[in-house]
């Protein structure tokens, strides 16, 4: 994956800092479009638009089910990585590998499906719909869900769970950009960084903070008072 949100997954999670954030797309940081695998710890594969990742997902629930392990394996795919002719290979192939005795339960595939790819529109690029009908016709059970509400993801994934004789397939709806006014659902914002203004302004929408009550928010929260001083000394470069 090349997601920003994803580098704020395992920052959070402790894979690297949180202040290395804000190196993203600089020359020398590990932070790339493609992420730097050696020198990136928690980052396995390079996947997003080579549509490697559903193929990866494979292999790896159906080497658990051989070893008799019961982890479960979870594969995030974008709506334009989908237009990779290898994503198919891995749709057709999932509902067969195993079967009887190793069916490839433990494996759920989920699709952004916010709509944009890289430079416009997945619908302009190439449609990819009817996305659930496709699925369902290689044998996957399809889930469809609000991919901005926990409720709805924690239910899907329990479903999931509970499904026996093969993968699932979840189609999260969401908006890119979601909660910052001036990126939601603009094929712009696909992989750019934004400008240290633009940032504190995202990071403040983000937190549902309104502008005049921002600097007392700030006063009340270290962290991001650290983050915004930081984004601020670079506006003045």
């Amino acid at each position: 994956m090349r997601s920003p949100a994803l580098y704020a997954v395992l920052s959070r999670a402790g894979y690297f800092p949180e202040k290395q954030l804000i190196t993203l797309r600089k020359l020398g940081s590990p932070l790339q479009g493609h992420p730097d695998r050696t020198a990136l710890p928690g980052i396995e594969a390079a996947t997003g638009s080579l549509g490697e990742g559903s193929s990866i997902s494979l292999g790896m629930a159906l080497g658990l089910k051989l070893a008799g392990s019961k982890a479960r394996v979870y594969c995030i795919l974008g709506d334009g990585e989908t237009q990779e002719g290898q994503i198919w290979e891995a749709a057709m192939s999932a509902p067969k590998l195993g079967q009887p005795d190793h069916a490839l339960d433990n494996l759920v595939v989920i699709l952004d499906y916010n709509k944009i790819q890289l430079d416009n529109f997945v619908k302009k690029v190439l449609d990819i719909e009817p996305v659930t009908a496709k699925w369902q016709s290689f044998g996957w059970p399809v889930i469809e869900i609000d991919g901005h509400d926990v409720a709805q993801i924690t239910k899907a994934l329990d479903q999931a769970e509970a499904t026996t004789g093969g993968p699932t397939f979840i189609v999260a709806h969401t908006v890119k950009g979601k909660g910052v006014s001036f990126m939601e659902n603009d094929p712009e914002w696909h992989g750019k960084a934004p400008k240290p203004a633009e940032a504190i302004k995202a990071i403040r929408e983000v937190l549902g903070v309104s502008e005049s009550a921002w600097e007392d928010y700030l006063k009340t929260d270290s962290s991001t008072r650290a983050i915004v001083d930081e984004l601020a000394a670079l506006e003045k470069k």
